[in-house]
């Protein structure tokens, strides 16, 4: 990449490196102006100087809500990301897409409905983690807010008291949006998805690195070399193995986005990567000063073979920030420093001091060697050796990666086994059924295709085929209605967490032209509680398909629940059968909603009760015979 890139490849002849530093130097000089010197120079955003390590959050993951109580588990899952990675400064709590379109509930309504979101914040904030709120520009086929986006935006800031936006898909955040959070809260930082373009530095005091390819030679970040105080966070949340962000951000003082679940779909860091992170993290916190305001001199010549150096000096105290590209040990004098009496070097990787220089860094790992007067080697800095040295584990389980299992949750037996009326009989036998899916990030009935180097295929229609054995049943021709809900609901039902629970009714009844439609805006739990009550079940998800296929229903005025539910310890979701009249337009990223032909099957990822309970979507029953 050149000059103008986002990414400044380097040189791979070590010859030319003072010429590329010269180039490096002239695109600083040209590109810094004073706007954006005050800009980052404000008080109110100095917090985003260190925001370095920032974890993007499903807000339904079963490790941060607990539907049990209907509550967001902050604690819980701030200490572990802790644990695992050594620190968390901030946190994009996603709220929306993949499950956005299913009806016309917006993005603003995602955050709006989230019970308990505001406490939420606040906990993350009295842990010392900064919330940022994420934007979805192409969410237009929903619901439409009567304001613009930045003031709706600014509004939910303040209403949740947000420290950044997210700025999903785009490479800048503009002025309107800039002045619309600068009005209702101090330091609201917007950080984009897209290479942020070097006139909007100023407004946009964040970015991200997302599949920046590095150059053999470690490349430079551009607007990082450009304004010190502007942090990156480098991503590439499908691979499999995060060196190559780990190192790009190690020679260029940036930070890392960890990302694990991917809108459903599970991709863990490997405990190697976790440990490189937990190695640099505190040396890049204690040397702060360094990296933000000391001299900046990329590619420093080594003795060793497949090892990389840049050096960030400050008076008499220099730090080498070191990667080892090779997949061999990097062992030797790669930088032929000795301590000489008055200046001491140490490995603040490892968490030990040189005697002789001699450097030991393993496979694909990082390295970091300071020279400190020997005058302020103090019981602190001791104190942070040692620390070091206990976190230093670069062979601990290796790539090893947590990869949850898809557990299908079994359907209940019904207590009634008689032909109701309206009810189609399906024999039982083997039958060899074939559905359709939407290709989506959150993957079909278990995760995307995670783990390689490049975007999962999405956007086309994939084809599942399976042959099952199905009991003898009978299921319903139509869905439950207004009026047969209304009964039961006299019976005494009362949901544990109420929230949108029959939000179309009027003082707690169906009106009078809707008693004969479907019934929605009920949850899982509440057509499981009817058909319960019924001495019936919900059909599966195949049950539901063949009784269509072979005998005929109706179908599309409304999603129907299916027990077809499945759980992978992070991410629940239920398989929709059926479809509705209403889609939302406009954008390829919402869900797959609208009119479906009987072997269409959706992937509904459960949120909470507020947000699964759905406009579109009733039940109908079965019952085994």
């Amino acid at each position: 990449m050149g000059e103008d890139a986002a990414l400044i490849s380097a040189p791979t002849d070590a010859t030319k490196w003072p010429d590329w530093r010269h180039m490096l130097d002239e695109i600083k000089r040209q590109n810094l102006t004073p706007e954006i010197v005050r800009s980052y120079d404000r008080s109110e955003f100095q917090w985003a100087r260190n925001n370095l390590v920032c974890a993007l959050t499903m807000m339904f993951d079963r490790e941060f809500y607990d539907p049990a109580s209907d509550s967001f588990t902050v604690d819980r899952y701030v200490a572990r990301m802790r644990h695992d990675f050594g620190s968390l400064d901030a946190i994009v709590l996603w709220q929306a897409y993949p499950r956005i379109g299913f009806d016309k509930r917006n993005q603003y309504d995602h955050y709006r409905l989230a019970a308990g979101l505001r406490a939420a914040v606040d906990r993350l904030h009295a842990l010392d983690v900064k919330a940022y709120l994420a934007y979805n520009p192409w969410d237009t086929g929903t619901r439409r807010e009567a304001k613009p986006d930045p003031q709706a935006i600014a509004e939910m800031v303040r209403s949740f008291d947000f420290d950044g936006v997210f700025l999903d898909t785009l490479p800048e955040g503009d002025k309107a949006l800039r002045e619309a959070l600068d009005r209702v809260k101090p330091g609201v930082v917007m950080e984009s998805e897209m290479a942020l373009p070097v006139g909007s530095m100023a407004a946009n005091h964040a970015s991200w690195a997302q599949w920046f390819d590095d150059s053999d030679a470690p490349g430079i970040m551009r607007n990082r070399w450009i304004e010190r105080h502007h942090i990156m966070h480098l991503i590439r949340r499908w691979d499999g193995d995060h060196t190559g962000e780990l190192q790009m951000a190690w020679m260029n003082g940036a930070g890392l986005l960890v990302w694990e679940n991917i809108f459903g779909s599970w991709n863990g860091w490997s405990d190697r990567d976790k440990a490189i992170l937990k190695s640099m993290m505190p040396v890049r916190r204690r040397y702060a000063d360094l990296f933000e305001n000391g001299a900046w001199e990329p590619l420093v010549p080594t003795t060793l073979d497949g090892v990389y150096a840049t050096r960030w000096s400050q008076g008499a105290v220099s730090l080498w920030t070191l990667v080892n590209r090779s997949e061999r040990p990097a062992k030797g004098h790669g930088l032929n420093l000795s301590n000489d009496g008055t200046t001491r070097i140490f490995d603040v990787i490892r968490g030990i001091e040189l005697d002789h220089g001699v450097l030991d860094i393993p496979p694909r790992w990082i390295g970091a060697v300071l020279a400190l007067p020997s005058s302020q080697v103090d019981a602190k800095f001791e104190q942070f050796l040692k620390d070091q040295a206990a976190a230093f584990q670069p062979y601990a389980n290796g790539m090893v990666r947590v990869i949850p299992l898809v557990e299908r949750i079994a359907p209940p037996r019904s207590s009634h086994h008689h032909v109701g009326k309206d009810m189609v009989v399906l024999e039982a036998g083997s039958r060899t059924v074939g559905s359709r899916m939407w290709a989506r990030e959150c993957g079909e009935y278990g995760s995307a295709q995670v783990g390689g180097s490049s975007y999962v295929p999405i956007h086309f229609e994939r084809q599942f085929q399976q042959t099952v054995m199905l009991g003898h049943i009978a299921v319903s021709k139509k869905e439950v209605t207004n009026r047969e809900f209304y009964t039961f609901i006299k019976g005494g039902y009362k949901p544990a967490y109420g929230e949108s629970f029959l939000t179309h009714w009027v003082d707690g009844k169906p009106v009078d032209t809707d008693l004969e439609l479907p019934v929605v805006n009920v949850s899982l739990e509440d057509a499981r509680a009817y058909a319960k009550w019924a001495g019936m079940r919900l059909p599966t998800e195949i049950e539901w398909q063949v009784a269509a296929a072979e005998i005929g229903f109706e179908h599309g005025k409304a999603w129907n629940w299916t027990e077809s539910e499945h759980f992978d310890g992070h991410t629940q979701f239920s398989i929709l059968k059926g479809g509705c009249p209403w889609m939302a337009q406009g954008s390829e990223w919402y869900a797959d909603s609208g009119p479906r032909k009987s072997d269409w099957s959706s992937k509904y990822i459960h949120f909470y009760p507020a947000l699964d309970r759905c406009s579109t979507i009733g039940f109908r029953c079965a019952v085994d015979l």
